[in-house]
């Protein structure tokens, strides 16, 4: 039997072993201190990569996961302590425009809705006020 036949009959058994121990749900979970104990050539190790790999592909991050299905399920509160349709109205009521005020050390601010009026800091305006 030459090398090749060899490392190919390892490779078919490994397999086979890997997919008994997965079939029987028969390993630790990937990466954690049980797998990383096993030997490099442990089927089981290869069974819980397995299993990592198929629950990425069908599942994506096992954390964002638990996370939404955390924000998912937080409870919310019930419509009595909402608020109410004034409290919303009075929210919504426009508010008045932010007076432009030039500041020390800034450059000239433009007027908006008037092209080539600029407002600028006055050090002196400032001390007389």
């Amino acid at each position: 039997m030459s090398d090749e036949t060899t490392d190919t009959d390892a490779f078919v058994q490994l397999w086979a072993e890997a997919k008994m121990f997965w079939s029987a749900r028969a390993f630790p979970k990937y990466g954690s201190p049980q797998w990383r104990a096993l030997p490099p050539d442990d089927p089981r190790r290869l069974a819980s990569a397995l299993e990592a790999a198929e629950m990425w592909r069908k599942y994506g991050d096992e954390e964002a996961l638990l996370a939404w299905f955390r924000e998912a399920s937080r409870p919310r509160p019930n419509l009595a302590e909402r608020r109410t349709r004034a409290e919303l109205d009075a929210a919504a009521r426009p508010k008045p425009a932010h007076q432009l005020r030039a500041t020390t050390g800034w450059p000239p601010i433009a007027v908006p809705g008037q092209p080539g009026r600029y407002l600028t800091h006055n050090a002196r305006k400032e001390a007389a006020a």
